[in-house]
């Protein structure tokens, strides 16, 4: 078991600092845990709005719209799903020490890519390459 690390308040990691060290490493981990945390609270909050907003709807065009309404949440909340399997695979890899590293180059991922997505696998360099690879595939 780890020691606990002290992580104040407004920290924000830094390129000055030796990378993913504890408090980086500390604070990737607070972070996906708290995004864990608010998309499970999304997700028990819209099946208690579609158990309690079950009801029948006289009008064909008002019920047609809350059909709608309900199949974009449930596909939202799919994609929130997803999301959920990938902040678990970010946390497994903090946990084995190889959170922050490009899965292709090995090289480490920028701080700025991996704050504002703290589930990235891949360096920008490495994802703008796939994306191009993805693209030029996709349009044979």
């Amino acid at each position: 078991m780890k020691n606990e690390v002290f992580l104040p308040d407004n920290y924000s990691p830094a390129e000055d600092e030796p990378f993913m060290n504890d408090r980086q490493t500390e604070y990737f981990r607070r972070k996906l845990i708290a995004w864990k945390a608010d998309i499970m609270e999304d997700s028990r909050d819209t099946v208690q709005g579609m158990k309690d907003s079950t009801r029948n709807i006289p009008d064909i065009a008002d019920r047609a719209s809350e059909e709608t309404d309900r199949a974009l949440e449930l596909r939202t909340r799919d994609r929130e799903r997803k999301l959920v399997a990938k902040i678990d695979a970010a946390l497994r890899r903090i946990e084995e020490g190889e959170y922050g590293y490009c899965d292709i180059t090995g090289e480490p991922i920028s701080l700025k890519r991996l704050d504002a997505r703290p589930i990235a696998t891949m360096s920008l360099e490495a994802q703008e390459r796939h994306e191009r690879r993805e693209k030029v595939h996709r349009d044979d």
